[in-house]
């Protein structure tokens, strides 16, 4: 991977990584089109780079994670709690999850089904009376766990998922938007944290590659930083139309390349 590349991956993490499109898709799509080898540094760069993205949300929020008064233990439960299905499921099929992240066509199929989803969401989930994380109850937090597990499968969108969840569990529409970019933080942290033990010694062993991995985060901090304040505004006055029909059009191109022979695969 060239500090070209790097680049582009990191700023596809940035834009994408809150948005309800997938991140993992995106990524896994630009990697090809780029020839970016799936080695094992590559895996490792796709995961770690979310660092960065959380940063961002830490930063934005940042009276949510430090300034402490008679809530901010009960939101740190809440977000421990909301985490651990997505922590276990994730450990138990790694294997598998990381064959999936190989498969362009799986990608192209869950962006156009999530993307017809997206269409119907609005008013499936209309009126929800939860307006705020604090009126989030553990039980709650658990629930929109459970459906961030979907996010397990590359293409799905964690965003998607956990947002979609926070709907179904009564959240208005930027409730639900918000405590899926809160519940990012230690999803993310545990799995850049994984896969950080798992390659540390590739990191050690090639110190050019830590290079490419600071760059990277740094690109998808900024970027995601600017990607969360466009998401909130255009959710609330476009709600997730505009993202459904991205979706299909998306999966739909990568299925019809795939038919018609082009070659997606690493």
């Amino acid at each position: 991977m060239t500090f070209f590349q790097a680049i582009i991956i990191a700023i596809v993490e940035g834009l994408t990584e809150f948005l309800p499109i997938s991140s993992t898709g995106h990524m896994i799509i630009v990697s090809s089109i780029l020839g970016i080898s799936k080695d094992e540094f590559t895996k490792l760069f796709e995961v770690c780079i979310q660092l960065g993205a959380i940063l961002a949300v830490v930063v934005l929020y940042w009276k949510k994670f430090f300034v402490f008064d008679k809530n901010r233990l009960n939101f740190y439960i809440k977000l421990a709690v909301a985490v651990i299905p997505a922590l276990i499921m994730g450990y138990l099929f790694s294997d598998k999850i990381d064959q999936l992240l190989e498969s362009p066509l799986t990608v192209g199929i869950t962006l156009f089904l999530g993307g017809i989803i997206l269409l119907f969401v609005d008013k499936w989930f209309q009126g929800g009376t939860i307006t705020s994380e604090n009126d989030v109850n553990i039980f709650t937090a658990l629930r929109i766990g459970f459906y961030q597990c979907l996010a397990l499968i590359p293409g799905v969108s964690r965003s998607a998922a956990s947002i979609i969840g926070g709907m179904q569990q009564k959240l208005t529409r930027n409730a639900a938007a918000e405590f899926s970019f809160f519940l990012a933080v230690p999803t993310m942290a545990a799995a850049t944290g994984y896969k950080l033990l798992k390659g540390h010694k590739l990191l050690l062993e090639h110190p050019e590659s830590m290079k490419l991995l600071l760059v990277g985060n740094l690109v998808a901090f900024v970027v995601a930083m600017l990607a969360i304040k466009f998401f909130i505004g255009a959710l609330k006055k476009y709600g997730f139309k505009m993202w459904g029909y991205y979706r299909i059009v998306v999966g739909a191109v990568i299925i019809a390349a795939l038919l018609m022979g082009y070659s997606l695969e690493i």
